[in-house]
């Protein structure tokens, strides 16, 4: 048996990140907002004891112009609190990660949510920590402007701070219910926050008993340098995009070396980049479902897509001439990066840049079960991850290639679990259950 084992999330929100996938022959064209096929989706997920379902929010209509919009899937999905309370209780193992974000919610609301799910569950919840880059969605909490990066970033670490400490509200052994003496919980054993920051006050305590996990599994996504900061601080997961095995290896030595520094166990916390995976019998197979998928892409979408990521309006540029040289703007600086360094090192004019990064850009295995759990186990062995996030091409059937054909030959080869290791969400992860700030053993 291998000693380093595979770790597998699966992105279901949206349910393929592949923009042509509910035009596929065979795909649930309602996949986002149907609830008995997440339902069969997720049960299949855990059969095949993947660790986590995860979730991605966003909290606007993404800011493409009405052509491009009226051609996208991810244009209606449920909350992910709603959802994932409702298959919590159709699954007994599996993770269920939810974003919240820090820039356009409150610590409150939020430590409420995740300890209500992570009781629902039985201790399987996440949060996946975000600062939200979308300039739109400000204008649906009654902002003109959105927050500035570095601002956005200050509030995530004292939201994180606020939440985790009304976590801790209760001692786990706070509520003694003795109905003799007519004692329901002992006060000694409840803490009040009383924080005052920069950025929020929050009385507290929470009025919910300590999660099951003592807290959530914290997720973060950031791959900017606060974000790698943020992540090395706090996350207990990483949700990273990384073009190749050499990035990955960088990034992967980065994080957890600023955890060395900061002196926490760099194995409590596991790097999971995303990948789209394509399978196919043959590996000529996997590439014609590829091109099929992305032949499903409309200009349209594809010229929208691109403007999000660089926070410009693509559509004014010349769509047959190079990349123009991009200014900073509110977007994440990381996507806007990696799409300018995609366009210069191959050389694409935006309209090729456009219809490359709206179908899906990013990492890809395409290929035979065989040939993917080679891609998958050189990153595991070379240290460029712990697992990966999943994005299926398209839903089920992308999905059911995946767990017919990948998962089995991941564990011959012992590098991906045959039974879930305990119940929660950290028990499979092999995460330590935090201390409890306020009452420690």
């Amino acid at each position: 048996m291998a000693t380093r084992q595979l770790k597998l999330g699966a992105f279901m929100r949206p349910v393929s990140i592949h923009t042509g996938a509910w035009r596929y022959p065979g795909a649930t064209r309602d996949a986002n907002f149907n609830l008995p096929a997440l339902k069969r989706y997720i049960q299949t997920l855990e059969k095949a004891r993947f660790d986590a379902f995860f979730m991605a929010d966003h909290l606007a209509v993404l800011n493409m112009p009405i052509d491009a919009l009226k051609r996208s899937h991810t244009v209606t999905s449920f909350e992910p609190f709603t959802l994932l309370s409702a298959l919590s209780q159709a699954t007994e193992y599996i993770g269920l990660v939810a974003t919240a974000s820090t820039t356009f919610d409150e610590p409150f609301h939020v430590a409420r949510r995740f300890a209500s799910l992570d009781h629902l569950s039985e201790g399987r919840a996440g949060w996946n920590v975000v600062t939200t880059s979308n300039p739109d969605a400000a204008l649906n909490f009654g902002r003109e402007e959105h927050v500035d990066h570095a601002r956005r970033y200050a509030r995530a670490r004292e939201f994180f701070d606020v939440v985790t400490g009304l976590w801790d509200s209760w001692a786990d052994d706070a509520f003694i219910r003795d109905a003799e003496q007519g004692l329901y919980f002992d006060p000694a054993r409840l803490h009040t926050l009383a924080h005052k920051g920069e950025h929020f006050s929050v009385r507290g305590p929470l009025n919910i008993a300590r999660p099951v996990q003592g807290w959530p599994v914290i997720v973060q996504a950031g791959a900017s340098e606060p974000g790698r900061q943020l992540a090395a601080e706090t996350a207990e997961a990483v949700f990273t995009a990384v073009p190749n095995l050499a990035a990955g290896q960088a990034f992967y030595a980065d994080v957890k070396g600023r955890m060395d520094r900061l002196g926490r166990d760099r194995e409590h916390l596991k790097i999971l980049p995303g990948a789209l995976v394509v399978v196919g019998e043959t590996l000529d197979q996997a590439k014609d479902i590829r091109n099929r998928l992305d032949g499903l892409v409309h200009d349209a979408s594809a010229i929208a897509s691109l403007s999000v990521v660089l926070g410009h309006d693509a559509s004014k540029f010349d769509l047959d001439g190079p990349l123009p040289d991009i200014p900073e703007s509110n977007a994440s600086k990381t996507g806007r990066q990696r799409a300018v360094d995609l366009a210069r090192s191959e050389n694409l004019t935006v309209r090729q840049l456009a219809r490359r990064l709206g179908g899906y850009g990013g990492l890809t295995f395409a290929g035979t079960p065989t040939s993917i759990a080679d891609e998958m186990q050189a990153w595991l062995e070379g240290y460029g991850s712990d697992g990966f996030n999943v994005m299926f091409p398209w839903l089920p059937g992308g999905l059911d290639a995946f767990v017919e054909g990948v998962v089995p030959e991941l564990q011959r080869r012992g590098i991906f679990r045959r039974e879930y290791e305990g119940k929660t969400l950290r028990d499979n992860l092999g995460l330590p259950r935090p201390e409890n700030c306020f009452f420690p053993r």
